[in-house]
């Protein structure tokens, strides 16, 4: 199987050739972190990369250094597992991912969409998947991580399947601060209805419009998953203040794989904010077979979760993603003050037209 490009490139490209190709695929060179050697050669074998995103030091201002982490994982057991097993599996393996975090000095960390559980949504299956969804407040993930945010100082994006208090089912990241308090949650604003997204089984759109989360170590958003096909869905994030946009995610080879590398990269430039992307990785085989409704035969498994993790900086620069096939831990330290001093370079804020696009949506909108 194709593991990554990166190295693709790297071991096909001459040398002399390769740093062009690099500046033009990536943007600038990003200098490689300096990480403790327990955490690059880890005994579970996580893949580790950290890199160090450039910015001017200004006279008036001190920098603003952050250290962000994004996970990728497979999921453990088979989903033919008890539930409970299934999940504990998998909080067992990423809470030794977010301890590697922590080494590193990881002050934001963000998880994958759904990530205590398989992406079942494919199914169609009303049982037991819904068993999975949880509490924002006091359900079994937020109570997993809060000692995590306490004991590391970190605040963790946790995208799980909330149940409410009515019993209605969302798609939902959840933000728990450093000191281990819930601050607030975003509810998925698109949701697909393409292939076998058939997402809309078990939850529609959120309520929760576009919330930016005030940290200790900046503001932060997060655009779950099919958000990232909207750029007015970036938008929004990036009007209401955020420095950092997580795209938590849950997409296959076959169907995205040609847009993933675009979109959070276009909208960090559009923005003027830090975007992360962050994609399941694996193959995820179900005991019932589903169809795609598009005539082929029935099939088990949704398709190939490719990973491919990355960040990328106002200015267009980006990150090597994480490999395509294995678990993954993406760590980029960046200066916030990078958000403005690219503002003011390009003056994309001073130059929209924001008065202009209102008045032509509000008359489409209302359009009978």
């Amino acid at each position: 199987m194709f593991h990554n490009i990166d190295t693709c490139l790297e071991k096909y490209i001459p040398q002399e050739e390769l740093s062009h190709v690099q500046r033009i695929l990536y943007g600038k060179k990003l200098q490689k972190l300096e990480l403790p050697a327990t955490c690059i050669s880890n005994k579970d074998n996580v893949e580790v990369k950290g890199f160090k995103f450039d910015s001017l030091t200004e006279e008036l201002r001190e920098k603003r250094i952050v250290r962000v982490g994004v996970i990728q994982h497979q999921i453990v057991l088979p989903t033919t597992a008890p539930l409970v097993e299934q999940r504990n599996a998998i909080y067992d393996k990423v809470g030794k991912i977010i301890s590697l975090a922590a080494e590193a000095n990881v002050n934001v960390l963000c998880l994958q969409e759904a990530w205590p559980m398989p992406f079942v949504f494919c199914t169609r299956e009303k049982f037991p998947w819904c068993e999975f969804a949880e509490s924002v407040e006091d359900g079994p993930t937020t109570m997993f991580l809060k000692d995590f945010c306490k004991q590391y100082n970190m605040v963790i994006v946790s995208p799980i399947l909330e149940r409410d208090e009515h019993e209605v089912i969302w798609n939902t990241a959840v933000v728990i601060d450093n000191f281990g308090k819930v601050i607030g949650k975003h509810r998925k604003n698109h949701i697909p209805r393409v292939g076998d997204f058939n997402e809309s089984t078990y939850y529609m759109e959120g309520n929760t419009g576009h919330p930016v989360f005030e940290t200790a170590f900046g503001r932060i958003a997060i655009n779950i998953c099919y958000g990232r096909h909207h750029p007015l869905n970036w938008l929004m994030f990036g009007l209401n203040g955020a420095e950092i946009v997580f795209n938590p995610s849950a997409t296959i080879d076959g169907l995205s794989e040609t847009l993933w590398g675009i979109e959070a990269r276009t909208a960090a430039v559009a923005n003027s904010y830090f975007s992360c992307a962050i994609n399941r990785v694996g193959t995820e085989i179900f005991p019932t077979e589903f169809t795609s409704g598009d005539g082929k035969p029935a099939h088990q498994d949704f398709g190939h979760f490719y990973g491919s993790s990355y960040i990328t900086a106002p200015d267009g620069s980006r990150t090597p993603g994480l490999s395509r096939t294995s678990d993954g831990l993406l760590i980029s330290e960046i200066d916030l003050n990078l958000c403005r001093q690219v503002k003011d370079h390009w003056g994309f804020q001073m130059t929209r037209r924001l008065d202009l696009y209102a008045d032509s949506l509000a008359k489409i909108v209302n359009t009978d």
